[in-house]
């Protein structure tokens, strides 16, 4: 019996983005599938269109988005023609399309059963801190959300406050598949002296990681803090860099690839993410990292961010900060316990099957199965 064909379609380096991944992995097994997107091809898949390297979908013609000549700023985009000019019409079954800059090029190519729109931002809002983006990006996707997600059969995003926004400002109704980890059957180590804190992610401004450098230095109780940053911004990981220089217990690590990254957060305690809300997306974020903690059995400490607070508070994983200033985490630092952390520990450890990617996972199942139905 014929299978049908499935489409994944990403402006990403799909070998190593974490979420499409989960999609290919839970594709490959049920469909024919294929990819598109920039480097190899991912392992699992029949077959792979790569965009060159080159040709980036964020590389929109800037006098075209100036006079907002929309249509034309979209199709001229050096990476929608490579992949339109690449993929067959009529061919797939289902296209999954991820983020909206694909949802066009999606609906163009006429699968016989719809195009899903996996969502991972709230696109109209990605850098609203930036001017130029505000007043000429912003109005652009805008347009996209209006011109393409309605003949979308189905929608998700990364989170429950995005998806509120989707429908409130597009009536976009959304279901939500967070950033969730892969289970992984991972030890719950005990916890000694010092108590050992650990961050990993993109270096980035915004993320504002001197936060936790801060903390750490000005805090009286005694613990390391291990950071995995990769090279987002070279100038500003170089500052960081010279920063730590001086601050006892803080240590810069090398970046570790992503299917070595459970087993090295497993050797610290609490994993930190501390995200000022300096955009509507990171006020609303629930990133992949917080369910990466959780799936090395670590303790959690995360901002007033609602929803990480929400998924820290409804499992007892760890405790959610006052505020976003580098004493509120000074403060917690310094009323930590190994007991304390202890249960926070035990506690993602019951947790981890629950927040796991395969649970969450099936809602992009029932998507596409509703699909071709």
């Amino acid at each position: 019996m014929t299978r049908p064909q499935l489409l994944v379609l990403s402006f990403s380096t799909i070998a190593s983005d974490a979420r499409v991944l989960k999609q290919v992995a839970l594709f490959s097994d049920r469909y024919d599938l294929y990819t598109c997107g920039h480097g190899p091809a991912p392992a699992g898949v029949a077959g792979h269109f790569e965009i060159p390297a080159e040709n980036q979908v964020w590389q929109y013609d800037r006098a075209l988005l100036v006079l907002r000549r929309y249509t034309s700023a979209y199709w001229s985009n050096r990476a929608i023609s490579a992949a339109a000019e690449m993929l067959p019409v009529a061919r797939f079954d289902v296209v999954v399309a991820n983020d909206i800059d694909s949802v066009g090029l999606a609906l163009s190519l006429r699968p016989t059963s719809g195009v899903h729109a996996d969502l991972h931002e709230f696109a109209p809002r990605q850098k609203l801190d930036n001017l130029k983006w505000r007043l000429f990006v912003a109005p652009f996707m805008r347009w996209m959300c209006r011109a393409f997600l309605p003949d979308a059969g189905s929608v998700t995003t990364v989170a429950q406050g995005i998806a509120r926004q989707y429908e409130k400002e597009y009536g976009i109704t959304a279901g939500v598949v967070t950033n969730a980890a892969p289970y992984r059957d991972l030890p719950v180590g005990s916890v000694g002296e010092p108590i050992r804190l650990v961050h990993s992610g993109a270096c980035l401004r915004s993320r504002g990681l001197d936060i936790m450098i801060d903390a750490v230095e000005a805090a009286i109780r005694p613990v390391t803090l291990d950071l995995y940053l990769t090279p987002n911004d070279p100038a500003y990981l170089e500052e960081l860099r010279a920063r730590i220089e001086s601050v006892p217990g803080v240590t810069l690590r090398d970046p570790v690839p992503y299917a070595a990254l459970g087993q090295t957060l497993n050797r610290f305690d609490i994993g930190v993410h501390i995200l000022p809300p300096t955009n509507f997306n990171n006020r609303w974020a629930l990133p992949n990292k917080l369910f990466d903690y959780v799936q090395a059995r670590l303790g959690v400490i995360v901002g007033p961010s609602p929803e990480m607070a929400r998924v820290v508070t409804e499992t007892g994983i760890g405790e959610v900060l006052a505020g976003f200033q580098p004493d509120s985490l000074r403060h917690a630092i310094d009323a930590l316990t190994p007991e304390r952390t202890q249960e926070w520990k035990e506690a993602s450890d019951r947790a981890a099957e629950d927040l796991s990617a395969g649970v969450q996972v099936r809602v992009w199942a029932d998507a596409v199965e509703a699909l071709l139905a």
